[in-house]
Formats: structure tokens, sequence, C-alpha cells
């Protein structure tokens, strides 16, 4: 499927010298230097003579906005917004898209309760980021390795939960989740011999069930997930 052309934006700086010129026009793109291109329009120039009076260097930068341009300019600006301002932003190219990693003070505020407010940056930024593309690009977002223990903890949880229901042949109604965790619920619960696990309810109240295969439940028009 054919992309869109990317974006483009310019920024005309002066300064003393090229350099003091290049930084200021990336200054004003919001943009680091090594992430640009720059046209050198005019050289800087002394005096000559004490008559004539000196000229400065202007150049004109572009930046061509990418994927991880845009995510990366717009949660950098929402993290100003939220005066985290001790937080550094990572990113590495991923096969799906581009994953972010936060790292400083005040990640407990970026997590939130059971990380419904990472999980909604990340949703905000996914959309900033793939808008006007045709083909969509996965933006991850996690921060002190959050997703990662938090799978760990849901997935003990379930194969507890699970081996506890196969062997008391009762069903287990476990808290409103989100679509990623209740993924990692429903893996785990499969790995389990004689468990099934099931959603059940509307979002964002939506539920997983864990409970014992051909057992009783709750059918529900939407997804197991």
């Amino acid at each position: 499927m054919r992309e869109v052309r990317r974006l483009k934006r310019e920024a005309t700086a002066t300064g003393r010298t090229v350099e003091e010129a290049i930084t200021a026009a990336c200054g004003m793109l919001g943009a680091d230097r090594d992430n640009v291109d720059f046209e050198i329009l005019e050289l800087p120039s002394k005096r000559l003579l004490g008559l004539l009076g000196a000229t400065e260097a202007k150049v004109r930068v572009t930046l061509e906005e990418t994927v991880e341009s845009r995510a990366r300019e717009f949660l950098t600006g929402i993290l100003e917004r939220m005066k985290l301002e001790n937080i550094t932003v990572d990113s590495q190219e991923t096969e799906a898209g581009v994953a972010f990693n936060l790292t400083g003070e005040g990640l407990g505020l970026i997590i939130g309760h059971r990380g419904e407010t990472l999980d909604a940056l990340q949703y905000l930024v996914s959309l900033v980021a793939n808008r006007g593309r045709q083909q969509y690009r996965r933006i991850t977002l996690d921060t002190g390795n959050y997703r990662e223990k938090r799978e760990k903890t849901l997935t003990a949880l379930a194969r507890r939960i699970a081996l506890s229901a196969v062997k008391s042949r009762r069903s287990t109604t476990l808290e409103p989740m989100n679509p990623y965790e209740r993924r990692i619920i429903h893996t785990a619960v499969q790995g389990v011999p004689g468990a099934s696990s099931w959603s059940i309810g509307d979002e964002p109240n939506r539920r997983v069930v864990i409970g014992v295969e051909n057992g009783t439940r709750e059918k529900s028009p939407r997804e197991a997930h």
C-alpha cells in the first residue's frame, strides 16, 4: 500500500555564524540538529574597513516529518503541559512501528491507575503520529518497564486463578481491564489444561471470567477479548 507523501516543515533564521543560525532555526521547529536538512542562504561577513556593516549568516532548515518525529513532538509537548520537565524520551524503531520509553521523575503520574493514563497517552500519540497516513504504524509507550512488570503480574494471577478454577470447578470474575490486559489473561489461561476464559460486559467495564472448559458462561455478542 502506497504511503502519502511525508510532510515537511521549514524555518529560516539568522545568526553570527552558520551554526548559530541553524541552532536558532532548529529551536523554532523544536527539532534536533541531527534530524534536519539545511540550506545556507547567506554567509556571514565582517565589517569592511569599518565602513560597511557586518551581515549575519542566514539559513533555511527543513524538517521532514516522520511517524517518530510527529509522535515525539506531540509527546514532549504533553509532558511539558503536565509539568514533567525531567523526563527523558528514548525511541526505537520496531517492525510494527516505534516504541518510546520514558525515564525520569514523575513516572507514577504518567502511568496512572492500572496504567490508564499511559494507555490514554499512547492512544493520543498514535492518532497524531498516524494522521494523514494510509499505512498505520504502531506506537507503544512504556516507562520503568511498567508493561513488562504488569504482564508478569497478570500472567501469574491468571494462572493461579485458572488452576483454582480447575480444582474447584468454580468461575471467578476479575476486575475491569482494558483490551491489552484482557489478552494477557486469555493467553495465560490457555496454558492451563482444563481452564477457559471469556469476557463479559461493555467497555470500559468489560471483565474477564476464568472458569473451566465447557463450563457455564454468560454469552456475549462481542469477541472474547
